[in-house]
């Protein structure tokens, strides 16, 4: 079993920045993919960035590209969020997942979820 717990949530004015974090721990962490969803109240969940397990592609949800960037560091076994430009309509919590994708070198937003973390909140607001 992974334990998936996030950092890095707040209160931000439009056009700024902040970063997610999320440490993972368990085994198997090399095997899976990793991706930040997100649910703001009354709507459906979103998936924003997905990882490949291998760490060689990554994909964005169209709201979010160009301004979000995610990445891995195997070492310290975090997966990070870079947000920037940040928008009010980027207001959720934010959730890590780990995933089991069909490629090492793929994901998707609609692989199987094995493990969510407990989430982030995310306020964009003036």
């Amino acid at each position: 079993q992974l334990r998936l717990v996030e950092s890095g949530g707040g209160l931000v004015q439009p056009g700024g920045s902040l970063r997610l974090s999320c440490v993972a721990s368990g085994l198997g962490l090399n095997y899976f993919a990793f991706g930040w969803f997100r649910q703001a109240p009354g709507k459906d969940r979103e998936g924003v960035a997905c990882l490949s397990s291998s760490g060689s592609n990554a994909n964005y949800g169209d709201s979010v590209k160009g301004r979000f960037t995610i990445s891995r560091d195997n070492n310290a076994n975090t997966i990070f969020l870079q947000m920037n430009n940040l928008r009010p309509e980027d207001t959720a919590v934010y959730y890590c997942a780990a995933q089991h994708p069909d490629s090492l070198r793929s994901c998707s937003f609609n692989d199987e979820v094995s493990f969510w973390g407990q989430g982030t909140q995310v306020t964009v607001s003036s």
